[in-house]
């Protein structure tokens, strides 16, 4: 008879997302997980096999909970204006930095790393920050300056809205003076309303 897991593997996945979070998949070796996660060698392959079917788990994890917040406040009813809901959205990503945060976006973070050569990663990623485009998108729908924009307008918008969001978060963890982050979401402001015009 097999022994009972001594552990909750979502408390488990949701350690090995801290650690993943601030070393990146590729630096973060297997005693940084085990220490991160309280587990022994043993414990952490038998139930996660090894370290990047963890990584998958801890993608999805986030997806849920990151891109998912993220999805909601893009299409936050309580806020009309679908513009006022990105602005929000970056200013919201923005604040964490300056609050001292400089972990970024775990998802963008993979997305500008080596770990995207593996086909199963790069989907994970691709698919949670495609989630964030079709928020993106969501959003502009209800802006009243942009819900004229066809299609394939709209969703051109949305793309060049995530290649800003993807370079805030990965400002954020870069270090760089905090007046980078700053800018980047002013100049979001600026395309907003130059599409506007």
């Amino acid at each position: 008879m097999a022994r009972p897991r001594e552990f909750d593997t979502d408390d488990a996945i949701r350690n090995a997302m801290s650690v993943f979070w601030e070393k990146g998949y590729q630096d973060a070796s297997l005693p940084d997980l085990l220490e991160g996660m309280g587990l022994t060698r043993g414990s952490l392959y038998k139930a996660f096999k090894d370290k990047k079917t963890l990584f998958l788990l801890v993608l999805e994890h986030y997806e849920d909970a990151a891109v998912g917040a993220a999805q909601a406040r893009l299409s936050d009813p309580g806020i009309p204006d679908g513009r006022d809901r990105i602005l929000g959205l970056f200013e919201a990503s923005a604040a964490v930095a300056l609050e001292g945060d400089h972990r970024g976006c775990l998802l963008c973070t993979a997305a500008a790393g080596f770990e995207m050569s593996d086909p199963e990663i790069a989907a994970a990623v691709q698919q949670g920050l495609e989630g964030i485009r079709a928020g993106l998108e969501t959003a502009l729908r209800a802006s009243p300056v942009h819900h004229a924009l066809d299609d394939a307008a709209r969703r051109a918008l949305a793309n060049v809205l995530l290649t800003h969001y993807i370079g805030l978060r990965v400002l954020a963890r870069s270090h760089l003076p905090l007046g980078a982050v700053e800018t980047s979401v002013q100049g979001v402001a600026r395309l907003l309303e130059a599409q506007a015009a």
